[in-house]
């Protein structure tokens, strides 16, 4: 029964209870709201960490080896020859063995810097940083096609939808600076697997890589979309930033342990920070006319790459853990991506001025700058060219079976040549590196063990490397 009359000293009294239990609930929201994770707070590595961070040079279409760094006099000797190349490209099509004309480099080859690698003409400015680089001729993937082989060097795997090279490490060992994404891929393109090749699949959506730009897109244009809001003042978004993460907060409370929404609530608060940093990262007006000029920004050829690249670097400054800058020519489409030369090779030549001159300025930079010993910087394409003229013409077809790419600091071995191809520069013969190695090596430079690096999703720990993958040991100094 309630009584009719309560005395004031009661009413205090009982009052007094409820404001205990409104700041108790108070304090519960607010460790509620810490007891949150963030997802891309930096992580302790496996084992001895080499490099901190990498930038992916991404040639999309498949860079001819022999045009480049695959020097092969035999070419030369046999040029217009017909001989039989095992090519299952060509044998999926007709049964048989594949008879095709041999075609000679278009580019005379040299030996260069203290190493003697061999390098033609293609690529004058990037031959000045042999003795920095790891260069593996012995490169071998699966797929013979753009789409399964791009998807493939990205993610792993060509036949389901599963996490990016870059969401991986995002995911293993978070990102150097809160107030940054850990992985950006610049001027992605939307086909040959498009999104997932650097997207999260399974993982927790915070590792998803964050795209600036599209493919074909001028430098000048790129920004992170709606990082601006001019229609409502400082004041008025941090009233409504905090309303916002007062309602999630509640929410993440009712709904503990559920991840999509700690990510969603973590991407905003991530998205707030990078307002006041992200546009301060992407602006190289205030870079030295000299810094520019390493890169070739402002050169007709150079400027749209040379922009790309000088963005990297300083995203690499910042603190994003993996930067991929995609290279991709304004006139590209689904068939012919960049160096997919089948019936033109020397529209080679083309692709090779616009990034030539801007990745060596940034192979200077990082070096002058300290950067370079703790930065992995990785160059190539989804796979190689052929050393046969395609159809009798004067381009190249797919070569999955021996391609060259290369690696520069983070650990590697600088001044180094790693594998062969076979006497044409068809098919990797010594010291054969799979696409797997190689993302099992750098993600052991990045201290990351890629057998532990796993995610347990539908029953099943999965990993980068699938139940494959060695560490190439010789090619680390």
């Amino acid at each position: 029964m309630i009584p009719q009359h309560i005395s004031r000293r009661d009413a205090l009294k009982n009052l007094s209870c409820g404001f205990g239990y409104l700041a108790a609930t108070g304090i519960a929201q607010q460790a509620a709201a810490a007891s949150i994770p963030n997802p891309l707070a930096t992580k302790l590595p496996h084992i001895a960490q080499r490099a901190k961070r990498v930038i992916f040079l991404f040639m999309a279409g498949g860079v001819s080896q022999v045009d480049s760094f695959d020097y092969k006099p035999k070419l030369e000797k046999e040029d217009g020859r017909l001989r039989d190349f095992s090519d299952p490209r060509i044998m999926a099509r007709s049964g048989t063995q594949s008879t095709n004309r041999v075609m000679k480099s278009l580019w005379e080859f040299k030996q260069r810097g203290q190493s003697g690698a061999w390098v033609s003409d293609l690529f004058p400015h990037m031959a000045n940083h042999v003795d920095k680089m790891c260069i593996i001729r012995s490169m071998h993937t699966t797929g013979v096609a753009h789409g399964p082989a791009t998807l493939f060097l990205h993610t792993g795997a060509n036949n389901f939808i599963r996490p990016s090279v870059g969401a991986w490490v995002n995911y293993g060992l978070g990102t150097e600076d809160q107030d940054m994404p850990g992985f950006v891929s610049l001027c992605p393109s939307m086909t040959n697997g498009g999104p997932r090749n650097y997207g999260n699949a399974f993982l927790p959506a915070a590792y998803q890589g964050t795209a600036i730009g599209r493919a074909g897109m001028k430098a000048t244009e790129l920004s992170i979309k709606n990082l601006h809001n001019d229609m409502l003042s400082q004041v008025h978004q941090h009233r409504q930033f905090d309303l916002l993460q007062a309602v999630n907060q509640e929410q993440a409370q009712r709904l503990p342990g559920n991840t999509e929404l700690e990510a969603v609530i973590n991407s905003y608060e991530l998205a707030w920070r990078m307002q006041a940093n992200a546009p301060e990262v992407l602006d190289i007006s205030k870079e030295s006319r000299a810094t520019k000029n390493l890169y070739g920004i402002d050169e007709k050829r150079t400027d749209n790459f040379g922009r790309q690249c000088l963005m990297a670097r300083r995203m690499a400054e910042s603190g994003v853990r993996y930067i991929q800058v995609n290279y991709a020519h304004k006139y590209d489409n689904v068939e012919n991506p960049s160096w997919d030369q089948h019936n033109d090779m020397p529209e080679h030549k083309i692709h090779a001025t616009a990034v030539d001159k801007p990745i060596s300025g940034l192979l200077t930079d990082l070096k002058q700058r300290g950067l370079l010993d703790d930065t992995i910087v990785w160059w190539g394409g989804e796979f190689g060219r052929t050393p046969y003229a395609q159809a009798g013409g004067t381009g190249r077809d797919h070569n999955p079976e021996g391609f060259t790419i290369w690696l520069a600091g983070g650990g590697f071995s600088p001044g180094i040549v790693y594998g062969s191809t076979d006497e044409y520069g068809f098919a990797a013969v010594e010291n054969r590196v799979h696409m797997h190695d190689l993302h099992a090596t750098i993600l052991h430079q990045l201290g990351l063990d890629h057998k532990r690096l796993t995610y347990r999703h539908e029953g099943r720990d999965f990993r980068l490397t699938d139940v494959f993958g060695n560490v190439v040991h010789d090619i680390i100094a």
